[in-house]
């Protein structure tokens, strides 16, 4: 990347800052506020009229907090990703540069606020006794820098599909819920039925819920086996998702 591309990275990033939460008296706010609300909400399904059990003897709150908050920031950072080419369509067709920094500055900028949302929740959630482990932090942060990496490479791969496919974005909220759903994040992977339970935990957001648990409640620092794994895996997506842009990115002037 040359100079002139890092200082457009930065500029692009700057602007997302700037238009997705500080361009409103509400958005920095909301970015906050938003998966409190719905912590809150799963909470008080959960746990008064479910009664949920099964979470050897930790706090739901706890429990679900340290995988929903990165679970929330992969899925805004694909949602505004994938439409990036549309929000810079006018530079697109008027200034020549790397179309992919455009993906880099909105999956980077969402990444980077809500890890700081994330830290501050982690506190308060310490402060009030909810069995968080703060040195946890050290194994937590790589882990959303390797969730950040794949996820930047599934968003190029959509982001550039979403030029010539309209529908992607409106096919990719559903999808992602759907995901969710089949992620432990509201419940332990010990629930779910052995029959299924290998397919649950091969979903990769899986090792993200379980490795943050392990770090911030268990407080278990060392590495594990599959954290190579990871690694790689998320190196390929990023990989894989940027050849299908570069692919692709030719052609965009034409249709954004």
């Amino acid at each position: 990347m040359t100079a002139r591309d890092r200082a457009l990275l930065a500029n692009f990033y700057r602007r997302e800052v700037a238009v997705r939460y500080l361009g409103s008296t509400t958005g920095l706010l909301w970015a906050l506020v938003h998966p409190l609300v719905l912590l809150g909400v799963y909470h008080f399904v959960f746990t008064t009229i479910f009664r949920a059990t099964g979470f050897a003897g930790e706090s739901f709150l706890a429990f679900v907090a340290v995988a929903l908050w990165p679970w929330l920031a992969a899925q805004e950072a694909l949602q505004r990703g994938t439409v990036a080419m549309g929000n810079y369509a006018g530079m697109i067709r008027k200034v020549a540069f790397p179309h992919e920094l455009a993906v880099y500055a909105s999956v980077g900028a969402t990444f980077t606020l809500q890890l700081a949302g994330y830290v501050v929740v982690l506190i308060v959630l310490a402060v009030a006794g909810q069995g968080i482990h703060l040195a946890g932090l050290v194994v937590a942060i790589p882990v959303w820098a390797v969730v950040c990496v794949a996820v930047t490479g599934v968003a190029l791969a959509l982001a550039a599909l979403q030029v010539f496919i309209r529908d992607i974005e409106h096919i990719l909220m559903p999808v992602l819920m759907i995901v969710m759903y089949l992620t432990p994040i509201l419940y332990p992977l010990t629930l779910v039925p052995a029959s299924v339970r290998p397919w649950v935990a091969a979903n990769p957001f899986a090792w993200m819920a379980g490795r943050l648990r392990d770090a911030l409640l268990d407080g278990h620092l060392a590495l594990h086996p599959g954290d190579a794994a990871a690694a790689v895996v998320a190196l390929i997506l990023f990989a894989a998702g940027r050849a299908v842009f570069r692919r692709l990115s030719p052609h965009f002037e034409d249709f954004v």
